[in-house]
């Protein structure tokens, strides 16, 4: 007899969000700020359960939109950047690398614990939060979590990660 493999996936209308941000690449280049009209998407792998389902497809949903609402209309920045520094004061963020400098209010802005703000990054962080907040609700049997995140109409960074 085969295994079966079953997936719940999710992806609706309002797990979007807007934010500002700016990333690295070639070891010194530095975009500019910008902003993304972000959409993510979310697939949950494993056995199915005593009432035939993975998950259950609201609690999942719920705990996704409370994430990604939480990104919505601030400034995302990395903090494990080795050469990005980012300084929140409780009222202010100053944000530098190199001789580049941004200055912004605490309260518009979400620190995440990531080295750069990729979508593939993004999605990882997502992920790991998704499972922090569901786990004690949908326990150990789920196998893998797939989390997307598309920044530009069809460019989507993903992660997939044991859960």
């Amino acid at each position: 007899m085969s295994k079966e493999t079953f997936r719940v996936s999710l992806e609706k209308d309002n797990l979007v969000f807007s934010a500002a941000h700016f990333i690295t690449f070639n070891g010194n280049t530095c975009e500019s700020l910008h902003g993304h009209n972000y959409r993510v998407k979310c697939e949950v792998i494993g056995p199915l359960d005593e009432n035939g389902y993975v998950v259950d497809f609201i609690a999942l949903r719920d705990a996704l939109i409370e994430i990604v609402s939480r990104l919505d209309h601030h400034v995302v920045l990395p903090t494990k950047h080795r050469m990005i520094k980012v300084v929140d004061d409780g009222n202010e963020v100053t944000t530098t690398f190199e001789e580049k400098r941004w200055i912004f209010p605490s309260a518009d802005c979400v620190l995440l614990p990531i080295a750069n703000t990729t979508a593939e990054l993004l999605a990882r962080s997502i992920a790991i939060e998704l499972i922090k907040k569901t786990k004690a609700r949908f326990g150990n049997e789920i196998s893998k979590i797939v989390v997307s995140v598309d920044e530009n109409r069809g460019q989507w960074g993903v992660c997939e990660m044991d859960w």
